[in-house]
Formats: structure tokens, sequence, C-alpha cells
């Protein structure tokens, strides 16, 4: 899991369907849905580590084109 698409498609997987119109939100909501399954077991730290970096760089990127 390198991108956004590879990761949207991934918790697509396991069943979190995330769509707001809103992409800060909707990356709000992809951490919090990767949090819950490292919570639950379904997936290792590694995965969720991996999960957050991705999401933290697309932030960054939406904040700088966003200014």
């Amino acid at each position: 899991m390198n991108t956004m698409y590879e990761l949207r498609q991934f918790l697509q997987k396991h069943g979190a369907f995330i769509y707001t119109g809103d992409r800060a939100g909707d990356i709000e909501l992809f951490e919090m849905e990767l949090r819950q399954l490292y919570e639950w077991n379904m997936i290792d730290i590694q995965m969720l580590q991996q999960g957050l970096l991705i999401l933290k760089r697309e932030l960054s990127e939406y904040n700088q084109a966003k200014n």
C-alpha cells in the first residue's frame, strides 16, 4: 500500500466506504477507520503506520494546494 487509492481500496475491502466531498474530512475518517482496524487486531502496527504515513502525506499535499 503506497498511494491514497490503494488505501481507499484496502478500507473498502474491510467495509469502509468514505466520501464526504471534503478531502480533509475524508482523510480524518480514513485515519479513524485505520485506527479502529488496528484496535480490533485486524491489521498489524506496520500496516497502521504505513496507512498513517500515506494520510499525512496526502493531507500535507492538500494543504499546500489549498494555500
